[in-house]
């Protein structure tokens, strides 16, 4: 697992041009009821904020990716009363536990980003892929060895969130401008790209995803963070908007 994790994670931050809204997928068969009992580990979510260069590099920025953090697991702490079954927060988590926390949030948000590259987007998908063009079929998995997670032993499913902001640098934005006025020429000023998941505990399982390559809300203020946790967990399964919404079908 630790030998996979560097490239995982290489793919996860990939920016992804094909992503462009929203888009939501649930395994066939999977539902989750609201008070249904079950418990939901919800793990520290990845965040990460900064700049994007003139060139398109990411360049972190310590204390808005602090910030963020912050206010992001402020607003998750508000939203848990309307997600319909309880929440565990995941227990803090030393050495070797911490690493198997951290490289199956790294993980999640690889899957996540091949789930959008190669199933919500017919045209890449993959060709193990193939018998997944049937409409319904959504066939993914973190292994069993999310298991192994920090509080997973308390827990049926555990909730990953992967967030990433960069915020166009000046250079950018001049850059964006002038390519405006080329022939043919697209530059992306900004990166705002965001990923929900809902993974089984004992399978691996990932049984709901919700991704979003143009989030709103800026997570470095509270008011922000509250809109984009509110965007990243729209129709969760069991939760009191998934319930109205069924209602209204």
């Amino acid at each position: 697992m630790r030998y996979l994790i560097p490239v995982c994670l290489t793919l996860a931050v990939l920016p992804n041009a094909a992503l462009s809204q929203e888009r939501t997928a649930v395994k066939q068969g999977f539902e989750l009821p609201a008070n249904s009992g079950k418990k939901i580990l919800l793990i520290r979510p990845k965040v990460s904020v900064g700049e994007q260069s003139t060139g398109g590099l990411f360049e972190a920025n310590a204390n808005w990716t602090d910030n963020a953090r912050k206010n992001i697991d402020a607003a998750l702490v508000k939203k848990q009363g309307v997600l319909g079954n309880t929440i565990l927060i995941s227990p803090e988590a030393y050495g070797d536990q911490a690493l198997v926390s951290e490289e199956y949030t790294n993980l999640f948000g690889a899957v996540a980003s091949a789930v959008v590259n190669y199933q919500f987007f017919v045209g890449n998908r993959l060709p193990t892929k193939k018998r997944d063009n049937k409409e319904g079929v959504f066939n993914w998995s973190l292994g069993e060895g999310v298991g192994n997670i920090p509080g997973a032993q308390d827990a049926d499913y555990a909730l990953f969130i992967y967030n990433k902001d960069a915020y166009g640098s000046t250079g950018r934005k001049l850059l964006q401008l002038v390519a405006a006025f080329g022939p043919g020429l697209a530059v992306k000023s900004g990166e705002h790209l965001g990923y929900a998941g809902l993974v089984d505990l004992k399978t691996g399982e990932l049984l709901w995803l919700n991704a979003d390559g143009a989030m709103g809300g800026d997570v470095r203020e509270a008011d922000g963070a509250e809109r984009r946790v509110g965007q990243l967990l729209e129709e969760f399964p069991g939760s009191v908007e998934a319930v109205e919404k069924a209602k209204q079908q």
